[in-house]
């Protein structure tokens, strides 16, 4: 099943450094149904186009995905890393937007003339970056 054939309704973006952005989308079905698309796009290493991989969330799991997501991140916040700043990639994507904007009124910037992510595509590798190789930004 094609999923372009379902209606977008909602959008959310969130840039995580350089290379990766995550794609959040609720999409209509014919039948008048809601489902969530989760996109992770990873700009491969050799530049030639992104790597994309899809999580399909229906209504059904809503409640139970959200509550074990949760779980799983409240305990690394509490149990095993209790001591870490969460807030500093927030502060440094922040920064970075800032520091984007002020350029681009200045007359522009190599980093916003970057084409935008090309959502169209489908591709997967096998190399899988981790959130290390994305952090230098």
């Amino acid at each position: 099943m094609d999923e372009n054939k379902f209606e977008s309704v909602y959008s959310s973006k969130v840039k995580a450094g350089k290379r990766r952005t995550y794609f959040f989308d609720v999409r209509k079905t014919k039948g008048e149904d809601y489902y969530i698309t989760l996109t992770e796009s990873t700009k491969r290493y050799n530049g030639d186009g992104y790597d994309r991989h899809k999580i399909f969330l229906y209504k059904e799991d809503f409640d139970r995905f959200q509550q074990s997501l949760n779980e799983v991140i409240d305990h690394i916040k509490t149990d095993l890393m209790p001591d870490y700043d969460y807030e500093e990639y927030t502060r440094r994507q922040e920064e970075w937007e800032a520091k984007i904007a002020e350029e681009d009124a200045e007359g522009g910037s190599e980093e916003s003339a970057k084409p935008a992510i090309d959502e169209s595509s489908d591709s997967s590798s096998d190399e899988t970056p981790t959130a290390e190789d994305d952090m230098a930004w």
